[in-house]
């Protein structure tokens, strides 16, 4: 199999310090550095991130994902002030707030979700909030703190195809992922949004599949990409896609009802977040 090299946009050396002395004064992670996202240059040079918070160990251990696995570190109070106050410096307008899979935590983190919403929201009035959630093991009362905030868009991502998932994601759930997406948009008026990634051994009607359930239970906006091995040590790259396959994918996706979809082989869940 030819190997993938896809290219970026390097990043203005003077953008990319910029950004990384506001997170390593205010003690933050982004997504972007934890996961080794192929977008991260572009998006700072774009004044851009995805925070990640309550800590860069996850409790889980996906076998796509860069992240780091092990016992849960303990909650920083602080956290929401700070995050607040990078995003005020960063002179952001929209963002996307993640996590780590927290299941060593009574109410799985939800509460510290809802905690950084409200402080971002006190200091960025006019900002949009994009929470990009774990399963919170399904959890109501958990799944109840963030509808409550004051977040703008819900997201929690279902990944890959439910053949697939079982090997995958082994302390995740396909139909949970599910529910989790058609509590949220039951029970708020929030934009429901979930992504796909492609290449790690689903067939294409699978797929298709996926993104008929994920319609089915109130998702309106999707993302799909091509899923690139952060190590040797991760789940192979079972296929590679061509562009021509992502245009396809997003014209069927519009045409079964999604209300905003974007896809492409660099294409990851919070990219162009703002824009989608």
């Amino acid at each position: 199999m030819q190997p993938f090299k896809p290219k970026v946009k390097a990043p203005a050396p003077e953008l990319l310090h910029n950004m990384q002395t506001i997170l390593q004064n205010n003690q933050l992670a982004t997504v972007c550095e934890a996961a080794a996202c192929p977008n991260r240059a572009e998006c700072y040079s774009r004044g851009s991130a995805t925070f990640m918070i309550l800590g860069d160990v996850c409790t889980r251990a996906c076998s796509f994902c860069n992240v780091k696995t092990g016992h849960g570190q303990k909650v920083d109070d602080e956290e929401p002030l700070r995050l607040a106050s990078a995003i005020k410096d960063l002179n952001l307008k929209y963002v996307v707030i993640t996590s780590v899979d927290r299941d060593d935590l009574k109410d799985y983190g939800a509460e510290h979700f809802a905690a950084c919403v409200k402080s971002i929201k006190e200091h960025n009035p006019e900002i949009k909030i994009e929470l990009l959630t774990p399963d919170f093991r399904n959890n109501k009362a958990s799944l109840n703190a963030v509808i409550a905030s004051d977040a703008y868009k819900l997201a929690h991502n279902q990944e890959t195809v439910r053949r697939v998932s079982k090997s995958v994601r082994p302390q995740s759930n396909y139909d949970r992922s599910l529910k989790v997406l058609e509590y949220y948009a039951k029970n708020s008026n929030k934009i429901i949004k979930s992504s796909l990634m492609v290449g790690l051994g689903e067939r294409e009607e699978e797929l298709r599949e996926s993104m008929r359930e994920l319609l089915d239970v109130g998702v309106s906006e999707l993302t799909i990409g091509q899923y690139l091995q952060p190590t040797p040590k991760h789940h192979s790259v079972e296929k590679y896609y061509d562009a021509q396959f992502f245009e396809d994918l997003k014209a069927e996706a519009y045409a079964i009802g999604f209300k905003a979809v974007a896809s492409g082989i660099l294409v990851r869940s919070s990219y162009f977040a703002e824009e989608l």
